[in-house]
């Protein structure tokens, strides 16, 4: 019988992005938190030096399609319709820390919010507000007529 952090954990190793970042999963109870541990590969400008955004807004993407896959008890991963990030400052070449929070489960669409820090929590160095398909609502492909 597998558990809920082992499935969190398999799940993550099927995304070839997350392997990359190196992203590893925290599940308490049904709180998730992805813990993007730093590699020099993740810097975006050697001369200050910070993450670049791009490893930032992933890591916040995935923590929310987590979270929601966790929060619907669906096995499979809903789909983005939309994302919008707001950059608050530089992320350090340090480990980052995302959590999301559903706000509503919709029929077909579901709301979720994320933040990324490191060090305090209350201090985000980003935020992500997104739109995502709900999974139950995906259908198989219908033969043609």
């Amino acid at each position: 019988m597998t558990t809920s952090q082992q499935r969190v954990t398999a799940a993550l190793e099927r995304i070839p992005y997350a392997r990359f970042l190196g992203l590893r999963a925290e599940l308490k109870g049904d709180e998730l938190t992805l813990v993007m541990p730093y590699g020099e590969h993740l810097i975006g400008n050697p001369m200050l030096p910070a993450l670049h955004g791009g490893v930032v807004g992933a890591l916040m993407e995935v923590t929310a399609l987590t979270q929601l896959a966790i929060a619907s008890k669906s096995e499979r991963f809903p789909k983005t319709i939309d994302i919008g990030i707001d950059y608050l400052r530089s992320g350090r070449p340090a480990d980052t820390f995302a959590r999301a929070r559903v706000v509503k489960i919709g029929r077909r669409v579901a709301n979720v919010q994320a933040e990324a820090w490191q060090g305090e929590r209350h201090q985000p160095i980003a935020t992500l507000h997104g739109h995502f398909m709900t999974p139950e609502v995906e259908e198989p492909n219908a033969a043609p007529a």
